[in-house]
């Protein structure tokens, strides 16, 4: 592992959570009664998929792989960290948590295919 992969897959993997952290703080204090991952979901998704396609460049398609599996396995861990134990939210994994795993796995995985066809 190059010390730019290392970067971009805790840094930048790191950077997205906190983005869709604060942004989950921002949207319980403003609009409590809103289906808040259902709100955070798009906007996570298109500034990953900047993210992916303006500041990652990896040369193959086994390094965007290992990125996707990087950035779920942060994803899931700061979540409980973070979510689950210190705000005690007994009821936090539902439907919109899933599909923002899973995009947080395969966003890489579908950027890396299509830079390297």
């Amino acid at each position: 592992m190059t010390k730019q992969f290392l970067k971009d897959s805790f840094g930048w993997g790191f950077v997205l959570w906190l983005i869709g952290y604060f942004l989950g703080i921002i949207f319980f204090i403003a609009t409590p009664n809103l289906p808040i991952g259902w709100i955070i979901t798009p906007i996570g998704t298109a500034i990953t998929i900047w993210v992916l396609l303006k500041k990652i460049n990896l040369e193959s398609l086994k390094s965007y792989i290992l990125l996707g599996f990087i950035w779920m396995t942060l994803a899931i861990i700061l979540d409980y960290v973070f979510n689950v134990k210190m705000f005690n939210i007994a009821n936090y994994y539902k439907t919109d948590i899933y599909i923002y795993y899973f995009l947080t796995l395969t966003l890489p995985i579908i950027v890396g295919k299509l830079r390297n066809n």
